[in-house]
């Protein structure tokens, strides 16, 4: 990795071209100074689980059009297609294990080097690893949500309602997507049904924040109180894309809170980081940790 370092006071200035590669041993330092940390991941850290991200390494997007919030609440032939593509791709998600970035974040917080950590992945990966103080933003797709009376449902007692009532669906192969989507045949997503609450016959939803959803207040509002009491923000293996969590830099820079990024292409957040590492953070977090533990 080349090291190429930009001050803090310069960010501003800085475009996704010009943002900052640091090595390990920077990015060490940069942790050293600042050990109270603040860190948010994404769909990158969960990659070498196998659980595909969602964009390429310039911020496009790879896969297909996602569930929309309101199309979803609103139309049953859009709740089939969620359920039928969701039917082959859960099992990817659920019988996931963490990987090498995971573990190192659980050395860094017995550590003491993280305060809050944020994840944008709704895989529970960190959870498994070991990590106690996590915020799952964007919700957790192994729970199912009645939309009519709240009650909550393992996603697993789900899956196998589905492959009671879709017998259709029970050895079909198709191509895996993020988050637990798949790509299935449209005359087979036709055939599908979908299950309702068991409590009350409500409406029922993956416990997660579709697009057109939102992150409640009351979650934001405490996280940025926990940002505000960091020392820093360490971005890992995101392109910040989404305003959700791009809004924690914004918050960060206008506070003078200096942000450290791990990911391989580009973010929004570029212009705000005080040190980048373009490299894959399974292996920067392994070094990492094993720097801070010696």
């Amino acid at each position: 990795m080349n090291l190429r370092a930009v001050p803090y006071s310069q960010r501003e200035c800085a475009s996704s071209e010009s943002a900052p590669l640091v090595d390990v041993q920077a990015l060490q330092q940069f942790v050293a100074e600042h050990p109270r940390l603040f860190v948010i991941t994404g769909a990158g850290i969960s990659h070498a689980s196998g659980i595909p991200t969602y964009r390429d390494e310039i911020g496009n997007w790879k896969s297909n059009t996602p569930i929309q919030h309101g199309e979803f609440l609103k139309h049953v032939a859009v709740r089939r297609r969620y359920w039928a593509r969701s039917f082959v791709g859960w099992p990817n998600v659920g019988n996931a294990q963490p990987n090498k970035a995971h573990r190192g974040l659980v050395v860094l917080e017995n550590g003491g080097y993280i305060k809050s950590l944020v994840t944008q992945n709704i895989d529970r990966l960190h959870q498994k690893a070991g990590q106690k103080r996590v915020i799952d933003l964007h919700g957790r797709l192994d729970q199912v949500v009645c939309m009519d009376c709240g009650a909550l449902t393992p996603r697993e007692q789900i899956q196998q309602w589905l492959w009671q009532h879709n017998p259709h669906l029970e050895h079909l192969k198709a191509e895996l997507a993020p988050d637990g989507d798949a790509d299935v045949r449209e005359d087979l997503i036709r055939q599908v049904a979908i299950p309702d609450c068991q409590h009350c016959g409500g409406l029922l939803k993956p416990n997660v924040v579709f697009y057109g959803g939102s992150v409640g207040r009351e979650k934001v509002n405490y996280l940025y109180d926990k940002l505000s009491a960091a020392d820093a923000m360490l971005v890992i293996g995101s392109s910040l894309m989404v305003y959700s969590s791009f809004r924690f830099c914004k918050f960060a820079a206008e506070r003078q809170i200096p942000i450290a990024c791990i990911n391989q292409g580009m973010t929004r957040a570029d212009g705000l980081l005080v040190l980048k590492v373009s490299a894959d953070c399974g292996e920067v977090l392994s070094e990492l940790a094993s720097a801070l533990s010696r």
